[in-house]
């Protein structure tokens, strides 16, 4: 049986380095067959809280939403479908009953499931990016919450890419990961992290970390290199702690008030878009 780190050593030597099953096998010292259950392995990591919902409410309109989906792929990218705008269009020319939660949920998974496994930036100007979590104040319906906010750059174009959750959890990291890689449209080869829990569960000496082994999957997945600062010394990647600062005082000043995170949600992509 093969672990972890060769199976993501396999994924890297023959998708990105373009190695052959028969030359991997004779690195390692492994059978083809071994190889190829390998390279088939890897699925999306996922880290639920709570099973999936049934939906029967939408089973009727699976077809349609996925249609509209399969359109939005020759459409320009900024005319295509938003969940809110496919919950709209079931409610208005098929007469929808259920809610706009059971919609983005669908989408997500579906989206999920039809993702290419690898889809590598230009070697430029997606060579690495940075990835941290800041924190902000926000009222939902009146009330105060506060929200954690994923934020991810890429080092040479400064493109940026925010998303709020209410929790920095490993459901929530891996979330933020899938999203940000959807909207980039593509992988940074290299990403660099300030030592989340949610990645490593024990820093060593000098480079070296125990990784959680739900990250080692998700960077076997995606096939991207990850770097960790130092600790106690986050300004190593300023570049992302310059963006949590700044998406702060420019789309958290004056606090928002919205009606759920997802109206948040598209603030911050709108902004995104906008940089």
């Amino acid at each position: 049986m093969i672990g972890m780190v060769d199976i993501e050593y396999i994924r890297k030597k023959h998708f990105v380095e373009d190695w052959s099953i028969r030359k991997i096998s004779k690195n390692l010292g492994v059978a083809r067959q071994t190889v190829r259950k390998a390279l088939d392995s890897s699925e999306i990591p996922k880290y639920n809280l709570t099973k999936p919902k049934p939906s029967p409410v939408l089973d009727s309109f699976k077809d349609v939403i996925i249609e509209w989906l399969k359109q939005d792929e020759t459409a320009p990218k900024k005319q295509r479908h938003t969940a809110r705008r496919i919950y709209h269009r079931l409610c208005e020319e098929h007469d929808f009953t259920g809610s706009e939660s059971t919609v983005r949920r669908f989408i997500r998974l579906h989206k999920d499931q039809q993702k290419e496994i690898h889809i590598p930036l230009s070697a430029d100007w997606g060579e690495q990016a940075q990835v941290d979590w800041g924190r902000a104040k926000i009222y939902i319906n009146d009330k105060e919450r506060e929200v954690s906010l994923f934020c991810m750059r890429l080092k040479a174009s400064l493109t940026p890419f925010v998303w709020a959750s209410p929790t920095e959890k490993l459901e929530a990291f891996l979330e933020g990961h899938k999203r940000a890689f959807e909207w980039l449209d593509g992988v940074p080869r290299n990403l660099v992290y300030d030592n989340p829990k949610t990645a490593v569960t024990k820093i060593l000496k000098g480079p070296n970390r125990e990784e959680h082994v739900v990250f080692s999957s998700l960077r076997a997945h995606y096939l991207f290199d990850s770097e960790f600062c130092n600790p106690a010394r986050g300004n190593e990647k300023g570049t992302v702690e310059n963006l949590v600062k700044f998406v702060r005082l420019n789309v958290m000043v004056p606090v928002p008030h919205v009606s759920s995170i997802e109206e948040l949600n598209q603030k911050l992509i709108s902004w995104c878009e906008k940089q």
